[in-house]
Parts: C-alpha cells; structure tokens; sequence
C-alpha cells in the first residue's frame, strides 16, 4: 500500500476548499458523492478479497430507513447518534449474513448478496404501511450534539460532517489493509490454498472484511439519508447496488482515495448528463464506463499515479 498521509492532506484540503467555495447545488452534488464513496470504499475492500458484491444496496438501505424511523417513530434527530446506530445495524446484519455469505466465492458470492438485498427491496416495497412503499419517507433536518443548524447552514454542515466521516473511514481502511490481516487479504485474492496451508483462516477472513464493508455502507446511507432528506425502497434495489461496483471499477482500487475520485467524477458527470441528455443519460453514462474500462482497465486513479510520479521526477 502506498503511503496515504500526503495524498490525503491534500484531497481533504482540496475538498474542503472546493466546498467552502461551491454554491449550495454544487455541494449537495459532492456531499452525496463522497457518501457514496464510503460505500464504493466498502466494495473495493472486498475486491482486495477478489470478491465483488452486488449486494452493498442492503446495509445502504437499512442504514437509512433506521435513521427514517428513529426520527418519524422515536423523535431521534442527532445525526452523529443516528449515523453510528445504522452502521453498527448494518454490521450486525452483515455479521448474520456473513456466516452464510463468506463460505461461497466469485458468482455465487456476487448471487447471495444480490439475493439479500432484492429481498429487503421486496420487503421496503410492500410494507407501505410501515416503509410508506414507492413513496419512502421524509427525513427530518437532524441536530448535533445540541445544535441545530439554520437551513442556510445545513449545506455546508453536512458537507463537513460527511467530509470528517471520510477522513476517519479512510484512515482506518488504509490501517486495515496496512495491517497483517490486510495483508493475508490480498493473499486470500492470490491463492486461498497457500493462505489455508500457512495456518491462517480464509473463512475468518473474508468474514471480518464482509462486515467491515458492510459498515462503510452503512455510514453511507445514513449520510445519504440526511443529504436527500427522504429515502424509498430504491436504496435496496439491484441496480442501486450496481452503480456501486461500477464506480468501483471507474475510480480504481490502487488507493483508498480511488473510490472517491471515482464517485466524485459519476455523481457530477451524471448530474450534467441527466441536464443535458435526460431521455439518454444512462447511454452516456455507458459510454463512459466503455471508455475507462478499455483505455484505463486500473481506473481514474491511474492519471492521479500518472502525474505524482512525474512530479516525483
């Protein structure tokens, strides 16, 4: 793993410039962006495994319908309270399935996890009563520790808290894989056998990363939730989970920062598509993925490695 210090200072130097400076539209865009990178941080935690899941959009979901029913059922509103509650809900989802899920690998993995999370779609789809169906729930402004920002303040507020989770997320993610667990990781994605015969657990391993993922996506969609201010059953549905793992693929997995570059250039490119093109924004979508894929196969981040090593020289 490359060093993650300098990188980082600057990435989070540049955003938080970028977002002192953007208009209220520009930063809702980032703010979601960088929400989603947690997640996408979470499926290329699991590629480092060579495990691709489709199945992200479940502990997405639940994250964010926990924070819709602790605030319109029990009058919860602290967003840093409601944040760890749906990632510690959505690890101890994922330590349950997990049992289940880490015993399989490459298309049956990819299938149970899909599977899991079109079963809780089902669920938030046909419990109008309680889920609101099609129509979601709204999502009330939420406070912290005590203060309650102005509307006016509310942009930049969360674009900072979410730009802080980032921040942690992405320091722990780096240790992680800089750990010898993280490292037994990648070895997992070279040669399950030889990992089996040097003593260490293959099983264990894929299971600590599953759940570990499945927080980041948590985090994710509680950050989501309190952004948009309303959430429907499509946080659940397959292609939620896709866009996910094609992001993954667009930013890169050479660095923790990737599956940000990654979000950040999806979420604006797809804004300014959906503007521009709105009967063909997916087709356009499409053909940027095509591009990527064929000219730059390790992703965005492969520009990024591209000019540090020229400056380097």
């Amino acid at each position: 793993m490359k060093r993650l210090w300098f990188p980082l200072a600057v990435a989070l130097l540049l955003m938080l410039g970028l977002g002192l400076l953007a208009p209220d539209w520009t930063r809702f865009l980032m703010t979601q962006a960088i929400a989603k990178g947690l997640v996408v941080l979470g499926v290329v935690l699991l590629m480092h495994a060579g495990l691709v899941s489709f199945g992200q959009g479940l502990f997405y979901a639940a994250s964010a319908y926990l924070v819709g029913f602790a605030m319109q059922l029990w009058g919860v509103t602290d967003g840093i309270l409601l944040t760890i509650a749906g990632t510690l809900l959505s690890m101890i989802l994922a330590a349950m399935l997990g049992l289940l899920i880490a015993r399989y690998r490459e298309i049956f993995f990819a299938m149970l996890t899909l599977a899991f999370t079109m079963a809780l779609w089902g669920v938030l789809q046909k419990s109008t009563g309680v889920t609101g169906g099609d129509d979601g729930m709204g999502i009330l402004q939420p406070t912290f520790l005590g203060y309650t920002p102005s509307p006016t303040q509310m942009s930049m507020v969360l674009y900072l808290y979410t730009l802080a989770w980032a921040a942690i997320m992405l320091f722990l993610v780096f240790r992680y894989l800089d750990s010898p667990l993280g490292y037994v990781v990648r070895a997992v994605r070279d040669n399950e056998v030889r990992v089996e015969y040097l003593g260490m657990s293959v099983h264990h391993t894929i299971y600590v990363t599953y759940v570990l993922a499945a927080g980041l996506s948590g985090i994710g969609g509680a950050l989501v939730a309190f952004n948009v201010g309303h959430i429907t059953p499509e946080l659940a549905y397959w292609a939620t989970s896709g866009s996910f793992v094609s992001v993954a693929l667009l930013g890169g997995s050479g660095h923790v920062l990737a599956p940000f570059l990654g979000s950040l250039v999806f979420e604006l490119l797809r804004s300014e598509a959906a503007s521009r093109w709105p009967e063909a924004w997916q087709l356009t979508m499409g053909f940027l993925m095509l591009a990527v894929i064929l000219f730059m196969p390790n992703g965005l981040w492969t520009i990024v490695d591209a000019a540090w090593e020229r400056v380097r020289r």
